[in-house]
């Protein structure tokens, strides 16, 4: 299947909705706590897509994937309970989510190289990321691409394992 990252359009906000959407039905289904307190919901995609940060996967014109990438605004990272690798520019990226139809493909791992090409096309070679202390799948990726883990940040009152990857 042949795949393209690009950016979001307000077109595409209902469709990245209804992946989102099932994703926290996803979590809430694994026991989880993360995407249960009423984030993400549609205006934080409306947002992401009007600063131009919303990114989707797509196969053909279908979107398979939605994710948020940030250049450098990251608040939060701030007040790491630990210590980023680096100190410089970053990427971050938040809500990273795949479509039901295409779960078990691999492309959230997909989706994340992309996103380290776009940050080396930008000549930044740090990116950043957090998720919830039980999300396997995201620890996973997170292993498996080389990310180190750096930390605890906080959002929205709850403890989240940062990790970084410096890219070469």
């Amino acid at each position: 299947m042949d795949y393209t990252f690009r950016q979001a359009t307000l077109n595409d906000a209902p469709y990245i909705w209804e992946i989102l959407k099932a994703g926290i039905e996803r979590r809430r289904m694994d026991g989880s706590s993360q995407w249960q307190d009423g984030y993400p919901n549609p205006e934080v995609v409306a947002t992401d897509i009007k600063k131009g940060t919303g990114y989707v996967l797509t196969n053909n014109d279908t979107i398979a994937g939605y994710c948020a990438v940030i250049v450098n605004d990251e608040p939060e990272y701030a007040n790491i309970k630990g210590e980023w690798l680096t100190n410089g520019n970053f990427i971050v990226y938040h809500r990273v989510a795949i479509s039901e139809q295409f779960l078990g493909k691999g492309l959230a791992q997909q989706m994340l190289v992309y996103i380290e090409a776009f940050a080396l096309n930008k000549n930044i070679k740090s990116l950043k990321a957090d998720t919830n202390h039980d999300n396997a799948g995201m620890l996973k990726i997170f292993e498996k691409l080389g990310y180190t883990y750096c930390g605890e940040v906080t959002f929205r009152g709850s403890a989240r394992k940062a990790f970084e990857k410096v890219l070469k």
